[in-house]
């Protein structure tokens, strides 16, 4: 278990991680805060308390490996990868403008650090399931954590995966779930009820652990241990709050994929900065 100290080093992480979020959407003109802000403390855990990796060597084969399966939350990556070292910071005002680097959607040809282009919803599970029997295949310990929307679960190459996953015995792949209730056109069980997502994984062979998305020694602990059966794979379905950090943002679908103006960048960023210098609790 990660010490407390870590937990709130990775709550800063997160913090960091919110603010150049909305100030890199507002710049941009255009994006996605919504499901960026609500994934920024699981992402931020990933990259600070669970995955082996090196900014200095992003193609380190002993690394861990991270798939954004939901690729329109492209910000809450960059962010991290901002924030670990892998890009500069500076970089992240680029996003979305001509030539730059850092594309609405992830893309591996252009971004040190980013391990698939996503963007196409569904597919992040599949890729990562391929990568993880890869690495079996080269004797790796090397893990996958796979990233996905709950709106994304509407998707049936998803349950392709999680088909798959457990007949193949895929004990290295975690699968995330941020569960926040709400997509693009509105409550996801109104658009397309998910129902139980706990019950069709463990229904599908899945290991399921559920947890607050926005605590961290949570997150901590759902992620980081081992399989309690081994050859069967984890998936963490994180409770979160789209929007979180940005009071107006806070569950409201409206957020999900627009940019907010100067008015509400600077109520925006005013909040996080905030909740920055109270050191993110």
């Amino acid at each position: 278990m990660t010490q407390a100290a870590d937990v709130r080093g990775i709550e800063a992480h997160a913090a960091r991680m919110r603010y150049d979020i909305v100030e890199m959407i507002a710049e941009a003109g255009s994006g996605h805060p919504g499901g960026s802000l609500s994934a920024a403390d699981i992402v931020a855990t990933l990259y600070f308390g669970v995955m082996r990796h090196d900014p200095t060597r992003p193609d380190w084969p002993e690394r861990d490996r991270f798939v954004l399966s939901k690729g329109h939350a492209a910000p809450v990556l960059y962010a991290a990868l901002a924030e670990a070292g892998y890009i500069r910071r500076d970089e992240l005002k680029t996003l979305r403008k001509l030539g730059s680097m850092l594309q609405g959607h992830p893309d591996r040809k252009k971004c040190a650090g980013v391990e698939v282009s996503t963007g196409s919803l569904g597919q992040g599970l599949a890729v990562s399931n391929g990568m993880a029997l890869a690495l079996r295949l080269n004797g790796s310990g090397s893990r996958v954590y796979c990233l996905l929307g709950d709106g994304e679960l509407q998707e049936g190459e998803v349950w392709e995966a999680a088909m798959f996953a457990p007949h193949h015995c895929i004990d290295s792949v975690v699968a995330i779930v941020d569960h926040n209730g709400l997509q693009i056109d509105g409550a996801c069980n109104e658009v397309m009820c998910l129902g139980g997502v706990a019950e069709k994984f463990h229904a599908f062979g899945w290991e399921v652990r559920e947890c607050g998305g926005h605590d961290v020694e949570e997150l901590l602990e759902a992620i980081s241990a081992p399989p309690a059966t081994p050859g069967v794979p984890v998936v963490v379905v994180a409770y979160t709050v789209k929007g979180r950090g940005v009071s107006f943002m806070e569950g409201d679908a409206g957020w999900h994929g627009k940019a907010p103006n100067a008015e509400q960048t600077a109520t925006a960023l005013a909040e996080l900065g905030a909740a920055l210098e109270g050191g993110a609790r």
